[in-house]
């Protein structure tokens, strides 16, 4: 048998057993911490001290981040079991969001909700004294326009969903449909009723009778499928959105008789990853875990006009032929040259059939295109979206086949 050297713990046992507690609220909220990891952290504050609390933060961060994703939710635990004194009575009142007074009305964190379920993993949240009913008093509550929780779970922000509330939402996904038109085309196939004359077939058929025209064949358009293509952010502000949207993408590209004749998905931040052929794996863990893998700029910054520049010119004429219907899903916010992004999103929309633009950030009220790269992306697209949400997803499928509809496009062009 192997032997392991003494772990030689901190002088304060409790900061030993709160590392512990912490490591499994870490694992309850979906990063992988070991039993390893937890001891790897207790040796590496023993080293690095408890007297700084950044110090103290990246100590931490380095044992138990492996994952870029990973980041946003060891900061908001963090946050909640080691800086914030009332972190339990904060976590209660999301739990209870009926209860107010407790927290103060503010917009919700990204990855709070998931922070506090892990933390509070067990526990039941108790009533305060004040809102217990006094005895013999019966109080029933018609629920017959309450809103039910898969109508709450569709309209809920993909940024603001707990771990079961994202579990829940990628089975409500993979039942979503994204049905297409088909699109005439220019080469005709025969017809009995058909609105063209074929010349060609008359033609032939009256070489056979001494030519002599008896009937008049007749053709219409041939109908063909469009592609689909997928142009996703997968940049820090990004990540929970990119990773709902692939996982409807890869229903889509796994659906039979939708229409589409090919799904196309690319992930851009820094460069731009193809990851058509990972969505076409049948497992939707195993080919999100592939795309992740090939694409090694998950929550890292943003070019989109360099990663636009790198499509337009590698894979522009491969997959936008024929018609093909362009998903562009990013917040639009880059740093780079607006004149640089505007060229190439008016090449872009020049190749595609159908450009749309889903965004985000247009489930805030008061958006406006006050960002350059915002106002540089927005004239060059025929379709403006939210793309925040089920229902968002749900309201892409009925309008994508129909051409007119511009969705928020007019009325943000007139703030221009």
């Amino acid at each position: 048998m192997p032997e392991f050297p003494a772990l030689d713990l901190p002088e304060n046992p409790k900061l030993a057993g709160n590392i512990t507690h912490f490591a499994r609220a870490l694992r309850k909220a979906g990063l992988r911490v070991g039993t390893g990891r937890v001891i790897d952290a207790i040796r590496a504050v023993e080293a690095a001290g408890f007297t700084s609390k950044t110090d103290f933060y990246w100590t931490l961060h380095a044992c138990f981040v492996s994952r870029p994703e990973d980041r946003v939710v060891f900061a908001q635990v963090f946050r909640l079991y080691w800086r914030d004194p009332r972190y339990m009575e904060h976590m209660m009142s999301m739990m209870l969001p009926a209860i107010r007074g407790v927290q103060e009305e503010r917009a919700g964190q990204s990855a709070e909700k998931r922070a506090a379920q892990a933390l509070l993993d067990g526990m039941q949240p108790e009533m305060p004294d004040e809102f217990e009913e006094p005895e013999g008093t019966e109080i029933e509550i018609d629920a017959t326009l309450t809103m039910s929780a898969e109508e709450r779970l569709k309209s809920l922000d993909f940024e603001q969903m707990s771990t079961e509330e994202v579990a829940q939402a990628k089975r409500m996904l993979a039942r979503l449909d994204l049905p297409v038109d088909p699109i005439p085309s220019r080469r005709g196939q025969a017809a009995l009723r058909g609105s063209q004359i074929d010349w060609r077939r008359t033609m032939r058929a009256s070489m056979r009778q001494g030519g002599e025209i008896r009937d008049l064949a007749r053709k219409a358009p041939r109908e063909r499928w469009p592609n689909l293509v997928v142009l996703c952010d997968i940049s820090g502000s990004m990540s929970q959105y990119s990773r709902l949207i692939l996982h409807f993408v890869h229903t889509v590209a796994n659906a039979k008789g939708q229409g589409w004749a090919k799904v196309h998905a690319f992930t851009f931040g820094t460069r731009l990853t193809n990851v058509t052929r990972h969505l076409r794996q049948r497992d939707v863990d195993a080919a999100l875990k592939a795309a992740g893998a090939e694409a090694q700029d998950w929550e890292g910054g943003t070019r989109i006009g360099e990663c636009l520049h790198a499509f337009n010119r590698d894979w522009s004429r491969r997959v936008t032929g024929q018609g093909a219907v362009v998903l562009l899903v990013s917040d639009g916010l880059d740093r780079g040259a607006p004149e640089d992004l505007a060229k190439e999103m008016q090449r872009l929309h020049l190749s595609a059939r159908r450009l749309i633009w889903l965004n985000p950030l247009l489930r805030w009220e008061g958006f406006a295109p006050k960002a350059k790269g915002i106002a540089a992306m927005l004239p060059h697209v025929d379709s403006f979206r939210a793309g925040h949400s089920i229902a968002s997803l749900e309201d892409l499928a009925k309008v994508i086949s129909r051409w007119e509809d511009a969705g928020e496009k007019a009325r943000l062009m007139r703030m221009l």
